[in-house]
């Protein structure tokens, strides 16, 4: 289980994580010191469980938590806050949703017990078997791609390119009906003759001219393009969702 502590002052960030080592050895924990670290560290790893000082030396521990917030695979995830400002906890709660929080100097017995619960209920929470394709990248070798790391599909001069969160893999000769046909999800979608997008992914459509938009994918800088034909499709998929449609 890995645990990420965003605390600005060092000693107390090494002796919060004593207390953390104190529950479960095997925890993996985490540390950083302001947003933009923590931020990093979010995106290279699966963090389970944040503790966030609200109070941060270069930014809002608030700030940071609603960022998190933005990025797929933290719209739920375990957050508990830590303060010296009870003042902040409601709207904590109001805007981020957070789970609980601590206040300083730490309580060790309610930072222990707190900890627990949640590692409690992660145990107990059933793993969903992951969907996945194969791909046949060139005679002899194929590769194994889990569904929801897809971000899009491109075909071009018959070539298929499947962008993932981890790599891209160039598939010769496939074509994108056959792709989507490997794929079989409802969440990856045609939007253009040459796309086919993960919609949990998109975060901002942009239009350029009348017949064509440009699509904008969470921490990816590659896009991809949506037709007139597919918008709709597309948009009502996401009319309810806030990404950004300019």
């Amino acid at each position: 289980m890995n645990i990420l502590i965003v605390e600005d002052d060092n000693i107390q960030r090494e002796n919060f994580k004593k207390m953390m080592e104190g529950i479960d050895k095997n925890l993996i924990i985490y540390g950083a010191e302001d947003k933009d670290d923590a931020l990093k560290i979010s995106t290279d790893n699966e963090i389970d469980i944040f503790y966030i000082d609200i109070l941060l030396r270069s930014s809002s521990g608030l700030d940071l938590a609603i960022e998190l917030r933005k990025i797929h695979k933290y719209e739920f995830s375990w957050i508990i806050f830590l303060t010296t400002h009870v003042e902040y906890i409601t709207q904590a709660f109001k805007e981020v949703h957070c789970y609980d929080y601590i206040l300083k100097p730490y309580d060790e017995a309610k930072l222990i017990d707190i900890s627990k619960r949640i590692i409690l209920n992660l145990d107990n929470i059933p793993v969903p078997k992951r969907k996945y394709t194969i791909f046949d990248l060139r005679d002899g070798v194929f590769i194994k791609v889990y569904l929801d790391e897809i971000i899009f599909i491109e075909v071009n001069n018959r070539t298929c390119t499947v962008h993932t969160k981890r790599n891209r893999y160039e598939v010769k000769g496939l074509s994108l009906k056959k792709s989507l046909s490997l794929t079989n999800s409802n969440d990856i979608i045609q939007c253009h003759k040459s796309f086919a997008v993960n919609v949990n992914y998109i975060t901002k459509i942009k239009k350029l001219n009348v017949n064509t938009y440009e699509l904008f994918f969470e921490d990816y800088k590659k896009t991809a393009f949506l037709s007139y034909k597919c918008k709709n499709v597309i948009m009502e998929r996401f009319k309810n969702n806030g990404f950004d449609i300019l």
